[in-house]
Parts: C-alpha cells; structure tokens; sequence
C-alpha cells in the first residue's frame, strides 16, 4: 500500500496500543500508540509508511494527527491513570514549533486530559535539523507539562553528546538486536553509558523490543525502569486493567533476583578465597628486596588463577614490571611496564582507599583487556599500605567458577 492509499483510506486508519510495564510498581505505566490500517491482506502495520522518507511530511502529519484524535477520545474513556506514548516526526513537528500537537492536546483538557499524562516520542536521528532547535523544542513542550522520549536511542546518529544537549525525560532503547550469541562488549558498554548518562540528566531507561525472557533480564539488570515487547504483551486495540501484568511480573522480578543473587555470592565467595590463599602464600614466600622476582615467586602460587602480575603503589605507579604466564606454564618478565601509571583507570584510587581501609584484596567488574582482547577481572590485594599486588584472572577461570556474568 503506497502514501495516497493511506490517505485515500484514512478512515480505515486505527491506533493500536502496546502496553508499557513500571520495574517499580510492576503495573501498566502507559501504552504506546502504533498505527495500523485495515488492508484487503488484513490488518497491516503503519510503520512503513511513517519510516519511508520518500512520503513527503505532510502526508505522515496528516495521518499522524488522525490516528493520536482517535486515541485521545479512547484514552478518555479509559478509566484508569495512566499515559499515552505518541510517536511524532520533528520534522513536521518543528514546522509550527509543536504549537499544533498542543492545540490538539488542549481540547482535550475539559475532558479530564493532563498535559503529565502525555510522552511524544521522537526519533533524534531521523531530524535534519539544527540539533539547537530541536533542544528548544523540548524544552517547549516540557514546559508545557509533556514529557519527551528520545526513541530507538543508539541509532543513527544518536550519540551521548545530543542526548546530553536534548536532556529528555526517557531514554528509549531497542533492546530487539541482542541475541544470546551476540552480547559483544561494545553492546554492553552503550547500554553501561547510556545508563550512566540517564541518571546523570534525570531520564528513566525504557527497554523496548523485549521478546525473550533472556532479554527481560538484561534490561532489568541494565537498570531499566520500564519494559516494553512481544514477551509482555502484543499491541492491541484496547487497553488493559492497571494491574494486568501485576502477578506473572512479580514472578519474573522474583526469578531475576535469585539469580542476580548467586552471582553476586559466587563472586564474594571467590573473593573470599582468593583473599584467604594471597594470605597464605604470602606469608610462605620471602620477601626479596627485589620486587620483580619476589613477585615472580608469588606468581608461581597463583598459576593455577593468574596469567598477569603486577605491583603498584598507591598514587598508581607500576614498581615491577609485568609478570606473564607464557603458553608452556612458565612465568617471563616484562619490565617495559615498570613506571607506568594507573591511577586514570576506573575505581583505581577508590579502591586503594577501600583496600587500606578494610584491609583485604577486591574483585573488580568485568573488562575487556586491551592486550589479550578477552573479558578478565582483576584482583588487587594490599601488601601494605603503599604497595598493592594486581592479579588477572583469565576468562576460562572465571567462566569455571560462574562469575563472567556482567
């Protein structure tokens, strides 16, 4: 069906509504408005139409506008408190600065609709624009009480830089793309970002495109506060009772938690052990006055966990070189390193302070190594209070004890 068909049959154009689910109250936080027209195929998705970029704008507007007056006068009638997402186009909307989406908002006020009630969602790399403008646009519309999402984030030309000036109320991110196969460091590390960016600007993360259980979880774990997909519900021509979802979404929080927390546990469990064996083989090796081969010495202990050594102090300075564990088992030493500062790395001076101050060796988060390319965590240990020994541990040793997870 090509744009004038659309609009020859404009009355044959109905909104569909996908439910959106709140991390904390576990109920229906809003609906999302999707277009749908009735076809001699059946009922077919708007979303071509809306997406092509050869249907000139004011086709896409006219449509537009038809399918959000009809979903105001259902959402009406709709007893419940909740909100109404509305996908718009900047382009057209930038046309009259959004003074026609807030006329058509407005008449609905003697109704009972609140501006607070309302998310436009936007798709910032489909503007063409001045991103400045756009900016304002917002801030037009939050004035106005209209909450904005930034939708498909990550795509494009989207970038923290944008999303930063924009300062939107949610971040919408399609989570559709991850495959269990696929969960590369580069897809964690936009979502790690893009989590540290929202709370930084005070935007919610809304997870949509949620089609598998797996998915579920990694949106939650990534601090999604709202979840939207196939695995929760299909888009529909009506709306649901607040508390639909209430029941099976506590189940599947419930599932999460455990299993976040034999993670987290087989994770202090290690630390524990690794802390209590540094302990052990310490006190059974002498201490040279020759850092670089008593550490050689300590890593002969810790072959079994280790394939890199080091030791620094606490501004970050590395006073041995690398110690390495060559394929044939043997340790080599790698002086270049010696001097080299770390202090720039995340947590470093945190945790010097943590290690001082409890007095026992930390487990960091997994990274990639820059060297070896693979994910590791590292384990540093205080010595004294000047000098810390650093210890990677190779993927396969942590893979075996269960604690590789993000």
């Amino acid at each position: 069906m090509d744009a004038l068909d659309v609009l020859m049959n404009l009355q044959k154009a109905f909104p569909y509504y996908q439910p959106i689910i709140s991390a904390d109250g576990h109920n229906i936080f809003g609906y999302e408005v999707l277009g749908r027209i009735e076809t001699d195929e059946g009922i077919q998705s708007l979303g071509p139409f809306f997406h092509d970029p050869h249907v000139p704008d004011e086709y896409k507007r006219e449509v537009n506008e038809h399918l959000v007056k009809i979903a105001l006068e259902e959402f009406m009638n709709y007893e419940e408190e909740t909100t109404l997402f509305i996908n718009v186009n900047p382009n057209t909307m930038m046309e009259d600065s959004g003074d026609k989406l807030i006329e058509i908002l407005s008449s609905y006020e003697n109704q009972g609709l609140k501006h607070n009630q309302i998310v436009v969602e936007i798709k910032e790399h489909e503007y063409r624009g001045d991103i400045s403008r756009l900016a304002h646009l917002f801030r037009y519309l939050q004035t106005h009480g209209i909450k904005v999402a930034l939708d498909d984030v990550g795509k494009g030309s989207s970038n923290l830089d944008r999303i930063g000036i924009l300062e939107p109320n949610l971040l919408k991110v399609d989570i559709h793309s991850l495959k269990k196969k696929q969960q590369t460091l580069a897809y964690h590390g936009v979502l790690y970002s893009l989590s540290l960016l929202a709370r930084k600007i005070g935007a919610d993360l809304v997870f949509e495109g949620i089609e598998t259980n797996h998915q579920m979880h990694y949106a939650w774990r990534n601090h999604g506060r709202y979840f939207q997909g196939f695995f929760l519900a299909k888009p529909d021509r009506t709306f649901l009772p607040g508390d639909y979802f209430k029941d099976r979404f506590r189940q599947d929080i419930h599932q999460f938690i455990l299993m976040e927390r034999r993670k987290i546990e087989a994770q202090y469990e290690l630390s524990s052990r690794l802390n209590e064996y540094i302990q052990k083989v310490l006190k059974e090796t002498k201490k040279n006055q020759d850092l670089d081969y008593w550490m050689l010495d300590i890593a002969q202990k810790v072959s079994e966990f280790c394939f890199r050594i080091y030791i620094c102090d606490e501004d970050g300075f590395q006073q041995t070189g690398n110690g390495f564990q060559k394929h044939d088992g043997h340790w080599a030493l790698h002086p270049d390193y010696k001097g080299k500062n770390w202090s720039w790395r995340p947590y470093f001076i945190e945790n010097i302070i943590r290690m001082n101050d409890e007095r026992k060796g930390i487990l960091s988060d997994v990274y990639s190594d820059i060297e070896t390319g693979e994910l590791i965590r590292t384990f540093s240990y205080p010595l004294n209070r000047s000098q810390f020994l650093f210890m990677d541990l190779p993927h396969a040793y942590l893979y075996e004890h269960d604690v590789i997870a993000w």
